[in-house]
């Protein structure tokens, strides 16, 4: 073989199997599950055709709706705060302050965990019990109440400051990677001009900063509809079914109750919405590539 022909032919070669894995394991596995959701599969797979039976069960099941709103309250609260957090250390930063290379890394610092460990720290600090609420009662404020975490309405809300926690460092890290990217020269020319600065982060850089904000965004709610581990570790869906998300939902019916025909559907609506937010992207994307 000759030295060129072995120049081709090397990369595929090493490429072959990871894209072979990649084919098999992923998008065969999600065509296996498509199939499975037009079935009656309950505790083993069954293959006969059953149309939208599942679909059906689904959306007129009422913890399904519970789980749906779910996921638009806390992907809702969590993009918005994450975003409007983490740009907001991003222009801090960006004022060139001391020690920003330790601020940098405290607020990254959580994106280094587990979401299993940011749930379990979190569910001790707000067990009212065990955390917040026993901390400011030894320090003499019997009246102070804050047990988000047992109460059905405002559960979900403790998900949402967990999941900012971790994520509003990333977010920081995006929008500063932005900011420095940004050509001083406009910025100086908008001083000469006599803007303030207020003025010029809302008439140039902010809106300098629209791709950041779209990758941003479609990322926040990439980790929104997967969530599952920072919800059971931090609620375990409760109290009740209260904090259920899809992904908890499509859990529990499909390896705790049996239901994997169902399971199989919820999943399959997942990758809906995951598919409703990265195919916009890609468009914008390549159509982006195409102009430049």
């Amino acid at each position: 073989m000759s030295a060129g022909t072995l120049e081709r032919v090397l990369p595929k070669v090493v490429v072959a199997p990871t894209f072979v894995l990649s084919l098999v394991f992923v998008y065969g596995f999600i065509l296996w599950n498509a199939w499975l959701s037009f079935t009656a599969s309950r505790m083993l797979p069954r293959y006969e055709w059953a149309g939208l039976v599942q679909y059906e069960r689904l959306f007129t099941m009422d913890r399904w709706w519970v789980a749906a709103e779910n996921l638009a309250v806390f992907g809702g609260l969590f993009i918005l705060v994450a975003m409007l957090l983490g740009l907001a250390i991003a222009i801090l930063l960006d004022q060139r302050i001391r020690a920003e290379g330790a601020l940098r890394t405290v607020y990254l610092y959580p994106m280094a965990l587990s979401f299993i460990v940011t749930g379990t720290a979190w569910k001790w600090i707000l067990n009212p019990g065990l955390g917040l609420e026993k901390l400011v009662h030894d320090w003499g404020f019997e009246g102070f109440r804050f047990g988000w975490l047992v109460d059905p309405d405002m559960a979900i809300y403790t998900i949402v400051i967990a999941a900012v926690w971790q994520s509003a460092g990333f977010v920081m890290a995006l929008f500063l990677a932005g900011l420095r990217g940004i050509d001083d020269n406009i910025i100086k020319a908008a001083r000469i001009d006599g803007a303030g600065l207020p003025t010029i982060y809302r008439r140039i850089v902010i809106p300098a900063l629209r791709p950041v904000f779209f990758s941003a965004f479609i990322i926040l709610m990439h980790i929104a509809i997967k969530s599952f581990d920072l919800v059971m570790a931090l609620t375990g869906g409760g109290p009740g079914f209260a904090t259920d998300l899809p992904a908890t939902f499509m859990y529990t019916f499909a390896f705790t109750r049996g239901q994997i025909g169902l399971g199989s559907a919820a999943a399959m609506m997942m990758l809906m919405a995951v598919v409703a937010l990265i195919v916009p992207y890609l468009y914008s994307e390549l159509r982006g590539g195409r102009r430049a």
